[in-house]
């Protein structure tokens, strides 16, 4: 993947996958960010934070003590790329990002949809 290349190609079906690697192209928007003076590091630092966890409370999810625990993390999962996508749209509204950034927001979009289905239907099922 080139480095101004922000196209997501890679859609695995395995979510656990699809949040590891988009945690990794916000790395690599983090990278950018830092050449975008205080305010773009700032930011950064908090996208950083919310896309990352996003994938850890996945996969830590797996590991909850009762079905109410792991709904309860999968919605920590939803919360944080709420977050993320948020901070994005603020980033492109106010112009640290530009048009060819869009591909990340949209796959922060999917993966809350993602998510948020996964809850509904647990939460059907557990009820």
């Amino acid at each position: 993947m080139e480095l101004d290349d922000w196209t997501v190609r890679e859609k695995p079906y395995d979510l656990r996958e699809r949040l590891f690697l988009f945690a990794c192209l916000v790395v690599r928007l983090v990278r950018y960010l830092h050449t975008c003076g205080p305010i773009g590091i700032a930011l950064s630092y908090q996208v950083l934070k919310s896309a990352t966890s996003a994938g850890a409370n996945y996969e830590e999810a797996d590991g909850g003590s009762s079905s109410r625990d792991t709904l309860a993390k999968r919605r920590i999962v939803l919360r944080e790329l709420k977050e993320t996508r948020f901070r994005l749209r603020v980033l492109r509204h106010s112009g640290f990002l530009a048009a060819a950034h869009d591909p990340v927001i949209a796959e922060a979009t999917e993966l809350m949809n993602i998510v948020a289905a996964i809850i509904r239907n647990s939460s059907a099922s557990t009820q």
